[in-house]
C-alpha cells in the first residue's frame, strides 16, 4: 500500500511569489486600485477585492477584541463536540507546533478561534494580532487570512506574509483546511500559523493529514436508514481517511466526504439533489458487498457496501498511512527501566513524581507506562496541559463548577478534570506554565486532598496519584518567583530526566526502529542516504519532532512507496550532516564532541554559572551537569 494520491480539487496548489512581488501587487491594488494579475494568487486577489467590497482600509488596525471569558466558555460550550473531536490531531499539531516555533488553531465555523496552542514565544507574538481564542477571524473582521479565506473558498488557503489584507498581519504565514462535515457543511477550520519570515514547508500538508483524520472519524456515526458505499479506484485505499464515501437515502444521496464527491465528479451542492441513477450504471438494490461499477462518465470505480445499512460508515481496516493519533514511545533502556522501577515504588508509596526533559522526549508516553505497571492500570489516567488550557478556562477545566456558577454553565454543572482522577492517576503537563493564582489553588488540593468546584459547592474529597512533567528548569522559576516553592516541593518528591533524542549515542540505530514502525504499517521504504541525514540532524524537538517528520515522510512517499531525500524537511536539508564536517575539526568531527564543545563555549561563557549555560543551551541543568561529567569538563 502507499500515500493516497488523489488530490481533491478543495486542495488548491499554491505558486510561490517572491516578496518583490507581492508588495509590487499591493501598491497596483491598494494605492492604484488596479488587478495585480499574475503577481499574487489567484485565490488571494479574489480575498483582497472581496475585503475592499466591505469597506475594510487595508493600512488600518482591524478592530477586533478577544471577547469576555464568560462568552468565551459558552462558546467553547457550544462547540464542544468540534474540539472533542479535533482534540487528538489538535494535540498532534500542538507537538509539531512547539518544535517550529509556531501554533496550532481551531475556530469554528464562523472563524472564531476557541483553541489555540504551540509555541509560547509566537503565541505572544500572535496575541499582539489578535491571533487568540475569542477573535473572530473571518474575513469580514479580519481582512485575508487562510481562517477566513478558507472558510469562503472552501478549501486548503496558504496566505503569507504580505498576502494577508491588513498591514500588521504580514508577520504572520498561516495554513488553514476546512473541516467539512457528512453533509457538505463547514464545521470548523484547522490552522497552522507561525513566523512569515520562516519558510513552513510542510505546513499545509500536515494540517491536511490531520483534516483527513478528522473528517474520516466525523463518519463513524450512525445513518439510520441509509445504504453507506465506500468508494476507490484502487483496493489498496479502502479503510484509510483516503477511502470515498457516499451515503444514499432511499435513492438519493444525503451525505459524502470530499473524496468521495471527487471521484464522482460532484461538489457538495450536489448533496440531497442527485440520485443514484445518476452517478451509476446499475440499480442500487442490486449492490453486493463488493463490486465494480461505472459512474456516469464510463469509469469504472470499485464499490464496498456497508455490510449493516444504518451503521458505522467507515468500517476500521488496517490503515495505510499512520494514524495522527500515533505517538513514537522511547525507548525503554536499561537505565529508563531503572527510573522506572524507582519511580514506580515512589508513585506506589503515596508521593509524587515529576518528570523533567526538553519538549518531546516522551514525558506522557513515561507517565502511562508508570500508570500501568501500577495496580491502579485500571483506573482512570487523566492528562491535563497546564500550557494547553486557555487561561480563562482552565480553572472551571480544573475544579469543575455548580450549575449557575457562570453564564453558559452546563445545567447540573461539571466535575472538572481533578474529579474526574479520583481514584487513578492525574498527569499534570507542563506544569511550570501554570499561571500562579492555579498553582495556590493546586497546593490546596494537594494537601487537603479536596475540590471545591467553581459556584461555591461543597468540598468534594479526591484521592490519586500525581505525575507532574515539565520541561522548563523549575529551579529557575521558583528563583525568579514565576513557580511556588511550596508546590514544588509538594510535586517533586522524586524527579526523573528524560534525554533529549540528540543525547542517545545511536542516533540512527533509534530512527531506525522508529521508522519500523512506520514501515510496517504503510509499506513504504526510505533509502539509505535519507535515513543518513535524519540521523545527522540534531531534533530540536526530539520524539515529537520526529514523530511528526515520520508521518509526513509515509505521505510523501511517491507511487512505488518509496521515500528519498529530496521529501525531507528543509530544517533537516539544511542542517550540517557528516559529509559537510571539515576534515580538520579535530574532536568536533563526531557529534558528541560538537555537543561537548557547545557546551563548554556556553558555560564559559557564562562565567561558570551552569544554570545561564544550561539556559542559553535551552536544556536543564542536569542534562548539562551529566554530559559535562561525562566528557571530563568540569565546571565552577
Amino acid at each position: 500500500m502507499r500515500h493516497c494520491d488523489l488530490a481533491p480539487p478543495q486542495y488548491e496548489s499554491m505558486t510561490k511569489y517572491t516578496s518583490t512581488q507581492l508588495l509590487t501587487a499591493r501598491r497596483r491594488f491598494f494605492d492604484n486600485g488596479t488587478a495585480p494579475r499574475g503577481l499574487v494568487p489567484d485565490t488571494i486577489l479574489r480575498s483582497w477585492q472581496r475585503c475592499t467590497g466591505l469597506g475594510l482600509s487595508a493600512y488600518t488596525t482591524p478592530e477586533v477584541e478577544p471577547m469576555p471569558q464568560q462568552a468565551l466558555r459558552e462558546a467553547c460550550e457550544k462547540y464542544e463536540n468540534l474540539r472533542r473531536v479535533c482534540r487528538p490531531e489538535l494535540e498532534t499539531l500542538y507537538a509539531d507546533a512547539r518544535a517550529t516555533g509556531s501554533i496550532a488553531i481551531l475556530s469554528a465555523p464562523d472563524g472564531l478561534i476557541l483553541e489555540a496552542i504551540g509555541s509560547a514565544d509566537f503565541l505572544d507574538k500572535a496575541s499582539r494580532v489578535a491571533l487568540t481564542p475569542g477573535v473572530p477571524w473571518a474575513e469580514s473582521a479580519t481582512g485575508t487570512n487562510a481562517i477566513g479565506t478558507a472558510m469562503i473558498e472552501g478549501r486548503a488557503i496558504e496566505v503569507r506574509g504580505a498576502e494577508h489584507f491588513f498591514a500588521p498581519h504580514r508577520v504572520l504565514s498561516c495554513s488553514a483546511v476546512p473541516i467539512i462535515d457528512p453533509f457538505g457543511k463547514i464545521a470548523g477550520v484547522l490552522d497552522l500559523s507561525g513566523e512569515a519570515s520562516v519558510h513552513h514547508t510542510h505546513a499545509l500538508g500536515m494540517v491536511r493529514l490531520a483534516v483527513d483524520q478528522i473528517e474520516s472519524r466525523l463518519f463513524e456515526r450512525d445513518f439510520p436508514g441509509c445504504r453507506v458505499l465506500r468508494v476507490q479506484r484502487e483496493a489498496s485505499l479502502f479503510g484509510t481517511p483516503c477511502e470515498g464515501i457516499v451515503v444514499f437515502e432511499g435513492e438519493r444521496l444525503v451525505a459524502a466526504n470530499r473524496y468521495g464527491l471527487d471521484l464522482l465528479g460532484l461538489g457538495r451542492g450536489d448533496l440531497g439533489r442527485r440520485r443514484f441513477e445518476e452517478l451509476f450504471e446499475a440499480r442500487l438494490r442490486d449492490l453486493t458487498r463488493d463490486t465494480s461499477l461505472r459512474d456516469a462518465q464510463g469509469r469504472s470505480l470499485l464499490v464496498r457496501v456497508d455490510a449493516d445499512a444504518g451503521k458505522r460508515a467507515v468500517v476500521k481496516a488496517k490503515p495505510m498511512a499512520i494514524a495522527a493519533t500515533t505517538i513514537i514511545a522511547p525507548v525503554f533502556d536499561a537505565q529508563l527501566e531503572r527510573e522506572l522501577d524507582r519511580a514506580q515504588r515512589v508513585l506506589v508509596a503515596g508521593m509524587p513524581v515529576l518528570l523533567s526533559g526538553e519538549t518531546g522526549t516522551g514525558k506522557e508516553v513515561f507517565a502511562h507506562e508508570l500508570h500501568r505497571r501500577t495496580l491502579r492500570r485500571d483506573t482512570p489516567f487523566v492528562a491535563v496541559n497546564c500550557a494547553g488550557l486557555p487561561e480563562g478556562l482552565i480553572e472551571s477545566e480544573l475544579f469543575g463548577y455548580e450549575e449557575g456558577a457562570f453564564t453558559g454553565a452546563r445545567r447540573h454543572g461539571a466535575k472538572g478534570l481533578l474529579r474526574e482522577a479520583d481514584g487513578g492517576v492525574l498527569f499534570l503537563d507542563e506544569i511550570g506554565d501554570m499561571p500562579l493564582p492555579l498553582q495556590a489553588r493546586l497546593l490546596r488540593v494537594l494537601q487537603e486532598r479536596e475540590v471545591t468546584p467553581l459556584g461555591g459547592g461543597r468540598p468534594v474529597k479526591v484521592e490519586f496519584a500525581l505525575i507532574s512533567a515539565t520541561h522548563q528548569d523549575l529551579d529557575v522559576a521558583v528563583a525568579n518567583g514565576r513557580f511556588r516553592s511550596d508546590l514544588y516541593f509538594r510535586i517533586a518528591h522524586y524527579s526523573v530526566q528524560l534525554p533529549a533524542l540528540r543525547e542517545h549515542a545511536d542516533r540512527r540505530a533509534l530512527i531506525e526502529m522508529f521508522w519500523s514502525q512506520f514501515a510496517a504499517a504503510s509499506a513504504v521504504s526510505m533509502d539509505d542516504l535519507a535515513l543518513t541525514r535524519l540521523a545527522d540532524y540534531a531534533w530540536p524537538g526530539n520524539l515529537r519532532q520526529l514523530n511528526g517528520t515520520l508521518r509526513t515522510l509515509v505521505a510523501l512517499a511517491d507511487r512505488q512507496g518509496r521515500v528519498t531525500v529530496a521529501d525531507l524537511p528543509a530544517a533537516v536539508l539544511s542542517a550540517p550532516h557528516a559529509g559537510t564536517v571539515p576534515a580538520d575539526a579535530g574532536q568536533a568531527a563526531s557529534l558528541a564532541g560538537i555537543t561537548a564543545q557547545a557546551m563548554r563555549s556556553a558555560l564559559s561563557a557564562a562565567a561558570g554559572n551552569v544554570s545561564a549555560a544550561a539556559r542559553k543551551l535551552g536544556i536543564s541543568r542536569s542534562t548539562l551537569y551529566r554530559r559535562l561529567s561525562g566528557s571530563g569538563a568540569a565546571a565552577k
